[in-house]
């Protein structure tokens, strides 16, 4: 049987982009087969090349977000430089961008101006808060939407709030724009028409704190913080081991419990104890149960824990690092990491989440270096050697 070709294989995606939100969303459309043109400005490019140098001596945001597309760097302060971008757009399926607020209004690369003037495109504008409102010129980094949003209040311990350890209100707008494009292909599929797209970091990040945010609105408190541990479950913690790792175990109900008790605590006699015999008693008693959890398995190595648990059907996990993550025996026997090429060599890459049985795969393709596809782009755009040589003399494109 054939092949399936990748699913947006011709899907032509021009990106206005920087830092995260919007270049993993195209990332996402470069995996499933989408051409994107990378637009990056000539003094440096995407600010999130300069981040750090932890990938190969390459930025770790930028490696992660940005393979697969090509690069155009160009100024689009200058007309010569806003023109070839809106050459690009004429061919395009997709133009994304998440420039600061009213940026992409002044050069005419909003939405609803795009438009109006390509009925089939369809256009994304990614934004902190929103294009009304109180809010909608401030400044929105993650962690400032984070704590906008809600989520550092409901993230960390009893006494300290902290934000998450990862940028979640960008990779939450990042895939908010990347399902809307899918949906808005469709959409075209069948009426032929394109249109805007819109995305606000705080909406979206808003809808995944839905759980505490109903609990809070129609149940008076929000959720407790706290670290590890569940608010309304005992026992469901990381608890110390004896070789210096930490092992998460949740239980969920006394039948849990009555094995916990018999074939990781050995004292069978817990099972029954009225301090323990039900949840609403071990959460009454959480410091005792967790002392008698935490005593049995601070006894034994991580191994020899996680055995004993997984033989009595407790749920339960290692708690790993950033580099056991790397190392993980399940994404390697499911085969998940491949290579991708970069200016630096080829970087260790997951693959993508989204598995589609039976057609190419991912396409995967290289992190691009600045500028790298300048000359090709501008002369797919109709320009001659000599126009570009002018505006490379003229430090409009790079």
């Amino acid at each position: 049987m054939d092949q399936l070709p990748p699913p947006l294989e011709g899907v032509t995606v021009v990106a206005v982009e920087q830092a995260v939100s919007a270049p993993f969303a195209t990332r996402q459309l470069a995996d499933l087969g989408a051409r994107v043109i990378k637009v990056e400005r000539v003094d440096g490019g995407d600010f999130a090349r300069g981040y750090d140098t932890a990938a190969g001596g390459l930025a770790s945001h930028f490696v992660w977000c940005n393979r697969g597309k090509e690069s155009l760097a160009l100024d689009l302060k200058d007309p010569r430089g806003l023109d070839v971008v809106r050459r690009l757009i004429a061919r395009a399926d997709v133009f994304v961008q998440n420039l600061a607020q009213g940026a992409a209004a002044r050069l005419g690369l909003d939405a609803a101006t795009l438009c109006a003037g390509h009925p089939r495109l369809i256009a994304v504008d990614i934004s902190g808060y929103g294009s009304g409102g109180p809010y909608a010129h401030k400044r929105a980094y993650d962690m400032l939407v984070q704590c906008e949003a809600g989520l550092v209040s409901v993230t960390g311990t009893p006494e300290q709030p902290v934000k998450a350890g990862i940028p979640a209100a960008d990779i939450a707008a990042a895939m908010y724009a990347f399902s809307g494009v899918l949906a808005a292909l469709v959409r075209r599929g069948t009426t032929g028409r394109g249109g805007p797209v819109e995305v606000s970091m705080l909406e979206a990040l808003a809808e995944w704190l839905g759980h505490p945010l109903h609990h809070a609105m129609h149940g008076g408190t929000a959720p407790a913080r706290t670290g590890l541990a569940h608010a309304v479950i005992a026992p469901y913690d990381a608890f110390p081991t004896a070789d210096g790792g930490r092992v998460l175990l949740s239980v969920q109900n006394d039948r849990e419990w009555r094995r916990l008790a018999e074939h990781v605590l050995r004292q069978p006699e817990s099972g029954d104890d009225p301090m323990f015999a039900t949840n609403a008693a071990r959460v009454a008693h959480r410091e005792r149960t967790d002392e008698l959890v935490g005593k049995a398995l601070a006894a034994l190595d991580t191994d020899e824990a996680l055995a004993r648990l997984e033989n009595a059907g407790i749920a339960c996990a290692r708690l790993r690092d950033v580099h056991e993550l790397a190392e993980h025996p399940q994404l390697a026997a499911r085969e998940r990491w491949r290579e991708v090429g970069t200016p630096a060599g080829p970087l260790r890459a997951l693959l993508p989440p989204i598995t589609l049985p039976g057609g190419t795969g991912p396409s995967m393709g290289d992190v691009p270096a600045l500028g790298q596809h300048t000359g090709a782009l501008l002369r797919a755009v109709g320009m001659t050697d000599g126009e570009i040589a002018a505006l490379r003399r003229d430090g409009v494109v790079a």
